[in-house]
């Protein structure tokens, strides 16, 4: 890109936004500034801003002629400052421009997975932050660097005119052609048990990093990959709605998917796995990623029809359609059963929820952030009460399904969830594992084996687990991040809070408008908030430069929200004023 300098007279910055071809060049890099982690790490400035849409990088790229483009005056030179973002409006279309370390640059404005206004997020050594689920893509190259999402954003050439695609929200990164033979056999170079995130993200990382053999994704559901997370937030969308990829997607990139069918067993030493309808398929390559299975309950009347775990898309369009005007009971209150609880509220007579704890996300989030929430609901937690139910669902909970690892080889704990290496390979060399099934050494904990059973980190398992198929293996340095939507309220979570000693609430938790820091002992390990956005992509930026947020800091900081970032930037946090 070429700089404009503002000794000039102020004129009109005209910046010309012309999609870059998928080929990039493997040199191109994110900007590396030498400021502070805090200085960088900073929401947007004071200037305002408008929404969401596709932005670009100044990069000797190859580029395409554009299909379609409009020419507009966005800005003066003089208006964006260095670690500033703006929304440009063009008539029919809206773009990022952004500038850091004196380069301006442009690509998407919306977040490919939920469609989040990325001028809200969190701007970073070269990368932007998703402000609601911490996605990160790069501003020179548009890639999506940190999960949740399949999707990079598209990136556009910067000069002094807007050209800008009217076409394009989003982008695949390119991926490589299969080119072996015979994909009718038996046989896969790489087989994938699991078409959630973590399967989705393996097979594409793998032919984005030029993997040319067979790849065979196969899962017991019978549609492609969906957003499963939808599911209880969402009880009307049907499977083409919340689908992640469809059946020509995979199809055009040679990654061939086999719905029903449910792997049965696996035999390590044959590298072979066989799946309920006696087929067998042998591999090169393992990667397992079932994700988890509903604790089940014993309770009378099992085969009732109008019971249900919330496992599929059917079953969320059978409950919104039974409960319709009807009485709804949710058992459990885990974070799937209350967002399904929120869900029904405008649909059913009555919604009662029954759950062993007194307070709800106690152990997840402390006693207050429990009790905020739970006022939102009207809670049923007497023993003996009879409720009536014409639709019940079940949300107690849920386990790794690795049942049909036993007798493998494949070790498991004595909880059924999968030990795996910095590379999510198992104790079976050429076997990998990803997604709520495993224990991984989490760089956190100083490398301690968690499971994070989080979207998010699935997405995080799938790309590990590729990189170390092809000898590439790379640190998980991802900060985990969790959502849960109730009654029109977010809530955002970021860190690994499990054993927090304290919790440090700023804000207003009746209002839920607050910001709550999770420590063990001097140390914030995770934060979570309510109607504070960007708050938690922030500090997650904080976390994942390596710098510890100290309580005694967080104490200090009355809570006022942009004083807050202030301080921030004045590195109130891990070092001296």
């Amino acid at each position: 890109s070429q700089e404009c300098h503002s000794k000039f007279a102020p004129f009109e910055v005209k910046v010309e936004l012309t999609l870059l071809g998928k080929e990039k060049d493997p040199g191109v890099k994110s900007a590396n500034g030498k400021a502070s982690p805090f200085s960088d790490c900073r929401p947007n400035g004071a200037l305002e801003h408008c929404s969401d849409e596709d932005s670009a990088a100044a990069a000797p790229l190859r580029l395409y002629k554009p299909r379609d483009y409009l020419e507009a005056s966005v800005c003066h030179v003089k208006d964006l400052e260095n670690g500033q973002m703006r929304e440009v409006d063009l008539g029919s279309g809206r773009a990022l421009l952004i500038k850091e370390h004196g380069e301006f640059s442009a690509m998407g404005h919306k977040c490919p997975h939920y469609g989040a206004p990325l001028v809200k997020g969190i701007l970073s050594k070269g990368h932007v932050r998703c402000p609601w689920h911490g996605a990160c893509f790069n501003i020179v190259t548009g890639d999506i660097e940190e999960f949740p999402g399949l999707d990079s954003l598209p990136t556009f050439q910067v000069t002094f005119l807007v050209r800008f695609d009217l076409q394009s929200q989003k982008r695949s990164k390119a991926m490589a052609r299969c080119s072996a033979v015979n994909s009718s056999t038996g046989f896969s170079q790489v087989l994938i048990v699991g078409s959630g995130p973590a399967g989705l993200v393996c097979a594409e990382t793998l032919r984005q990093e030029g993997f040319t053999d067979r790849i065979v994704m196969c899962t017991m559901d019978k549609h492609p990959p969906y957003d499963r997370p939808k599911l209880s937030k969402s009880l009307e969308s049907t499977a083409e709605q919340l689908r992640l990829r469809s059946i020509d997607f995979l199809q055009a990139h040679d990654i061939e998917l086999l719905t029903e069918k449910e792997a049965v067993a696996v035999d390590v030493k044959a590298r072979a796995v066989t799946f309920q309808d006696d087929s067998r398929m042998e591999y090169r390559k393992l990667f397992i990623a079932t994700g988890s299975k509903p604790k089940l309950m014993n309770y009378k009347g099992q085969d009732v029809r109008n019971v249900f775990h919330l496992r599929t898309p059917e079953d969320a369009n059978s409950v919104a359609r039974l409960a319709n005007n009807k009485n709804a009971v949710i058992v459990g209150t885990s974070f799937v059963g209350m967002e399904v609880a929120a869900a029904l509220t405008d649909k059913a007579h009555s919604v009662s929820i029954i759950g062993i704890e007194a307070i709800p996300f106690r152990k997840a989030l402390g006693e207050k952030v429990g009790k905020a929430i739970m006022k939102l609901k009207e809670v049923v937690l007497k023993s003996g009460k009879v409720l009536r139910a014409d639709v019940c669902v079940i949300g107690t909970g849920s386990g790794p399904a690795t049942g049909f690892l036993k007798q493998s080889g494949v070790h498991m704990d004595s909880k059924g969830f999968v030990p795996v290496n910095k590379t999510m390979q198992t104790n079976v060399d050429g076997v990998f594992a990803g997604g709520d099934i495993v224990t991984f050494p989490f760089p956190g904990r100083s490398n301690k084996k968690v499971n994070i059973p989080h979207w998010q980190m699935a997405h995080v398992h799938g790309r590990a687990a590729a990189l170390g198929m092809m000898g590439r293996p790379t640190e998980i340095k991802t900060v985990p991040y969790f959502w849960s939507a109730m009654f029109g309220k977010s809530l955002r979570y970021a860190g690994y809070g499990d054993g927090f000693d304290d919790v440090i609430i700023q804000g207003d938790v009746d209002e839920l408008k607050f910001v709550a820091f999770y420590t063990r002992g001097e140390e914030v390990v995770a934060v979570a908030s309510m109607n504070f956005d960007p708050i938690v992509s922030r500090v997650a930026e904080v976390l994942r430069s390596g710098k510890m947020i100290r309580k005694r800091d967080v104490d200090l900081c009355r809570f006022e929200f942009f004083a807050f970032n202030a301080a921030l930037d004045n590195q109130v946090w891990g070092v001296p004023y």
